[in-house]
């Protein structure tokens, strides 16, 4: 799926042009076949594509003249304009591929006519959305200033945004034609996490046992499977308005294993694992002006007042320190980990003279180091480094600044204790990913501030740099990615800022993975296993439509002329027009309208919030920001612009853009080979952080905007 160059797209248009005209003049053409029904779809379902792309051409050949302009640099080609244009030409090519198929088989003994049929609907449906993303991105590129991505000022046109997202349909896109815009390996997984989730939304807040919730999961997981309409629909309800307790507890079971359930692929096994909790006392560290000078740092106290931070410690050796009484004495592990007392056989290494700190994703309210502890076993191995993964407090329950005190906290209490951790720490990275590479950033911002040593480098990889719902060309993709949609990204962010925090109620019924009990962690693992299985062998994306193995369509509308569970045009007088769409064109709406709560919060705006609004004062000094990012993600602007801002003020940055992955790419780097291969860049990139020739830290003068960060805590 992957195109040779931008000006593929006339051949793809020419293509598509044929086909249409192939299968509409097979079907209107005289003929004896039984499918007069089917045909009538299919010749108006071709029509529809056929008017698409005519409409659509013009536009595409508009974007590939100018989104250049929007490139971090000329080797580094990526931005939301290209991803548009790519996701485009890759729902084309499923319609082209699907087609030729249709043209060349429909006379076959055993052509799934109606099944097809569907299909080549679904896919209609799809190309019509995308053609008003498209239209949404003409009135971003007309809007914004000269290679700007993002409308930071212009307040309408992102309301209208996140109207056209509350309103669109969006079902197309979780059923017949999930993923279609992603790596084709990672397609089956794909539809496992949509299968698992809407399952387990059927159940959830029912009065129901952990057990008896998996087992009712387990059970009403198959009708999604062969029902894609279904899937589609019901996947579309979740993510336009459960609430945050719903997303909490499902993204929680990866903790169980929900993830490694899908390859059963063992990790790196490592020397050392366990969990540390550090005592809320004050700290004194050096200033990096003067070494002869301290400063003190309190332990986190906003919300609630001082409290303990956890931790867990990963190094694939054994090193000196790791093994010491004055660690072990942090320990929450029960029972005590291992020590080189229990084993005298393992050789202990001497202090590795690198340390890496972690800080993981999960939107700010979900999931912990452990979540993320396969890739982390696998970098401590290459890297051969120990790594501090921080389990700071989430939110809504902890909103911002919580999670940052505690990461600055455990950063600076890792500078004072490095030799417990098995490093001399002449080298210190930070690493993180998505809301994780949002703390790299800001603790080393609260380091500058604070006057004390900042890290000799950071490794972000799809970092949130702006945390509000202002429009992007990536962020359209909100409206068709599976991981990431935009209901659920307002959630978090509006969590973090605190935005009803006090409000919040623990959830009737299976809101964490402690309710959920070690039953229903293991029979989900099962499902997942079962339901990634049964997927691959009959819904494989390589594989064609035809054979006799193949399981007949389900579907409750198939036998209409309209595509099954899609809304049609007339659909959008309950909804009323957002956006001035060209004149007979306006894209399909859902019969389930979001309610999106606005990132209006001050807190939002806060540079230690959103990093890319900092003044440049706040960001001049940081260190040298490694950012991998990925083609596919709906924040791969703030990439792209938080890179760009960096490198105009003189600062050392770089920026990698992944092909074909989602959002969250760590977290599957077992998966796929192309996630293997985004994994090692990040590698890549933190050796050239530790491998630096005489890093220094920085010496600067605090900053005057300190008192920004401080008035924003909400506890004064």
């Amino acid at each position: 799926m992957r195109l040779a160059s931008d000006m593929d797209y006339k051949v793809v248009f020419a293509a598509l042009e044929t086909v249409c005209e192939d299968n509409i003049s097979v079907m209107c053409g005289p003929s004896d076949l039984p499918y007069g029904a089917v045909a009538k779809r299919l010749v108006t379902c071709m029509k529809r594509i056929q008017e698409h792309g005519r409409a659509l051409e013009p536009v595409v050949a508009s974007f590939t003249t100018v989104f250049h302009h929007y490139d971090f640099d000329a080797q580094t080609p990526g931005n939301g304009y290209r991803t548009l244009v790519k996701v485009l030409l890759s729902c084309l090519l499923h319609i082209i591929h699907k087609g030729r198929y249709i043209a060349s088989n429909y006379n076959g003994a055993f052509f799934r006519a109606d099944h097809n049929a569907s299909e080549m609907e679904a896919y209609c449906s799809a190309l019509c959305q995308l053609r008003a993303l498209l239209h949404l991105a003409q009135q971003l590129i007309n809007d914004n200033d000269y290679g700007q991505l993002y409308s930071l000022q212009d307040g309408d046109l992102t309301n209208k945004f996140v109207q056209e997202y509350s309103s669109m349909h969006k079902a197309c896109f979780y059923g017949r034609c999930l993923g279609f815009q992603f790596s084709p390996t990672l397609r089956p997984f794909l539809q496992t996490v949509v299968i698992s989730m809407v399952s387990y939304g059927e159940t959830y807040g029912k009065q129901q046992s952990g057990l008896g919730t998996a087992a009712l999961s387990l059970l009403t997981s198959g009708k999604y499977v062969i029902d894609p309409e279904l899937r589609g629909a019901e996947f579309e309800r979740i993510t336009q308005n459960l609430d945050m307790q719903f997303w909490k507890s499902f993204w929680n079971l990866t903790e169980s294993g929900l993830i490694t359930g899908f390859n059963r692929i063992a990790s790196s096994p490592v020397q050392m694992n366990f969990t540390l909790t550090l005592p809320p006392v004050t700290l004194r560290l050096q200033l990096a002006s003067d070494p002869n000078l301290t400063t003190t740092v309190s332990p986190p106290i906003a919300h609630w007042g001082p409290g303990p931070v956890h931790m867990r410690l990963i190094s694939y050796e054994l090193r000196d320190g790791q093994d010491s009484e004055e660690l072990l004495a942090f320990s929450r592990t029960d029972p005590p980990p291992i020590t080189a007392s229990h084993l005298p056989w393992v050789q202990k290494q001497p202090r590795s003279p690198w340390l890496l700190i972690h800080f993981h994703g999960g939107g700010f309210v979900a999931q912990t180091s452990r979540s993320h502890e396969n890739y982390l076993r696998g970098w401590s191995k290459e890297l051969s480094v120990p790594i501090l993964s921080v389990d700071y407090s989430l939110s809504p329950e902890a909103p911002f600044p919580r999670a940052l005190e505690e990461c600055f906290y455990a950063y600076c209490w890792a500078l004072n204790n490095c030799h417990l951790l098995g490093s001399t720490a002449e080298r210190v990275c930070l690493a993180g990913d998505s809301a994780g590479g949002n703390l790299c950033i800001t603790v080393s911002m609260k380091a500058m501030s604070s006057g004390i040593r900042v890290p000799d480098g950071i490794m972000a990889a799809y970092p949130a740099t702006l945390l509000t719902t202002d429009a992007s060309p990536s962020r359209l993709l909100t409206l068709i990615d599976p991981l990431l949609p935009l209901g659920v990204l307002a959630k978090c962010l509006n969590a973090y800022a605190g935005v009803d925090y006090q409000a919040v109620q623990p959830a009737v019924g299976s809101s964490s993975l402690s309710s959920l009990g070690r039953e229903t962690a293991v029979l989900l693992g099962d499902l997942t296993q079962g339901a990634s299985n049964w997927i691959q062998s009959f819904l494989d994306p390589m594989r064609t439509s035809a054979g006799p193995r193949s399981l007949p369509s389900v579907s409750r509308r198939s036998q209409s002329n309209e595509a099954p569970g899609t809304p049609t045009h007339s659909s959008t007088a309950n909804c009323g027009s957002h956006m001035n769409y060209p004149d007979g064109f306006e894209p399909l709406r859902s019969e389930c309208v979001a309610f999106i709560r606005p990132t209006s919060c001050p807190i939002i705006r806060n540079p230690f919030v959103s990093p890319l609004l900092a003044p440049n004062d706040l960001l001049r000094g940081l260190p040298p920001v490694h950012i991998v990012a990925s083609a596919l993600d709906a924040l791969l602007d703030d990439s792209v612009m938080f890179a760009k801002k960096l490198r105009d003020m003189g600062q050392p940055v770089s920026l990698t853009v992944m092909e074909d992955l989602p959002h969250g790419f760590l977290s599957l780097s077992q998966l796929t080979k192309e996630t293997e291969v985004a994994s090692e860049v990040c590698v890549e990139q933190m050796k050239k952080i530790f491998k630096q020739e005489n890093p220094t830290p920085t010496l600067r003068k605090r900053p005057k905007l300190e008192e920004t960060y401080q008035s924003a805590s909400p506890s004064g």
